[in-house]
């Protein structure tokens, strides 16, 4: 696991929750509230895996959606936690003094709780408006924002680097997801990044992307989901294997993968979206080029080449593959024939903004 760096230009304050301490020393049992965005990621992925930065720089470029995960902390007089899942309908309890039950249902959110070492109880009700294995990087901002809400409860203040950490100890070591570095980084942080990965340490490098640039990239993009979810540990798995059996071909594809960051951070920077929706493209070849399981037995493939068909210049499935959602890069004045062919062929899109926060944690009385 890397040693986590702290960089000087972050816009993030070191402490994420101000204020909390001195309400909880003047004796406020309030209501705490978090919440943590989604991201989409343009290009790097797979380079933010283990066995490729132990060996190579890795390196992703992504930002922050509007779509959260949210999470409610209610305090309690007892050692008991009991967690609700409000849009899934799952309930669990455990006392403090035992050991969180592991079994399937809401691990993330248990784990998160033991990792923090609580010392009083809580209600907690968590909701997000990803669903499961939709590429987003859901988990990973559900569990920023149970461990800033519980930090918060118990007044201990995290960086952003060591919050972003914590998530990736919880999910990584404590529960062993197989996945990447990425998400955890990313929905702590928030807005445009840089991700770096390095074998002892991470560094994220925030974007000063012109702001007509931004409003108008999110005027280009389109998010899509391809009506399928499929569990990717599987994926991942294959992508590692072949990584070390066609190991020549593989950092050809993976190298390229990443070099694909740098171009594409550039172009953003320089205004020159169509160049950027055009990398997004071969990104997306040579994801698939490096794992052809990536949408085997999905609607992703027919659904992006009706995209294209109709006008798309580039775009990518989320997350490690087989299923979620698709992200299109199109001309505006072709997006109306791009969304009726998609639609017509299974998929269907969400709307969505660039959100420059990351996870965020605030106090209050109302219920």
């Amino acid at each position: 696991m890397p040693v986590t760096d702290q960089i000087d230009n972050t816009t993030l304050s070191t402490e994420l929750w101000p204020g909390v301490a001195a309400q909880e020393s003047a004796g406020i049992s309030s209501i705490i509230r978090a919440k943590a965005p989604v991201r989409v990621s343009f290009a790097g992925g797979g380079t933010d895996f283990p066995h490729w930065y132990r060996e190579h720089r890795g390196g992703v470029l992504s930002t922050t959606i509007n779509h959260y995960a949210r999470v409610t902390l209610y305090p309690r007089q007892d050692q008991a936690v009991r967690i609700r899942s409000v849009d899934l309908g799952y309930m669990t309890n455990f006392n403090l003094g035992d050991e969180p039950p592991f079994d399937g249902v809401l691990d993330l959110a248990k784990a998160a709780i033991r990792r923090l070492g609580c010392r009083r109880g809580m209600d907690l009700d968590i909701r997000s408006d990803a669903p499961p294995g939709s590429g987003l990087g859901g988990s990973s901002a559900l569990v920023a924002s149970v461990i800033a809400a519980v930090a918060a409860y118990e007044n201990k203040a995290l960086s952003p680097y060591e919050l972003a950490e914590m998530n990736f100890i919880v999910e990584r070591q404590d529960l062993k997801i197989a996945g990447g570095m990425q998400d955890q980084y990313a929905t702590t942080f928030g807005g445009f990044n840089v991700i770096e990965f390095f074998n002892d340490r991470v560094l994220v490098n925030p974007l000063r992307v012109d702001p007509a640039t931004l409003n108008d990239l999110e005027a280009h993009l389109l998010l899509c989901s391809t009506g399928s979810v499929r569990l990717h540990h599987e994926l991942i798995d294959k992508q590692i294997r072949r990584y070390e059996e066609d190991r020549i071909n593989a950092v050809e594809y993976m190298q390229r993968i990443y070099d694909l960051v740098f171009e594409m951070k550039e172009a953003l920077l320089k205004g020159r979206l169509d160049c950027f929706g055009a990398l997004l493209h071969e990104g997306f070849i040579n994801k698939k080029r490096m794992n052809p399981g990536v949408t085997e037995g999905t609607n992703a493939d027919l659904l992006y080449e009706e995209a294209l068909r109709h006008g798309a210049i580039g775009g990518k499935l989320m997350g490690a593959g087989g299923g979620g959602y698709l992200l299109i890069y199109c001309e505006t004045h072709r997006q109306h024939d791009v969304r009726k062919a998609v639609e017509a062929a299974g998929g269907r899109f969400i709307g969505f903004s660039i959100e420059p926060s990351g996870v965020q944690v605030w106090r209050t009385r109302c219920r």
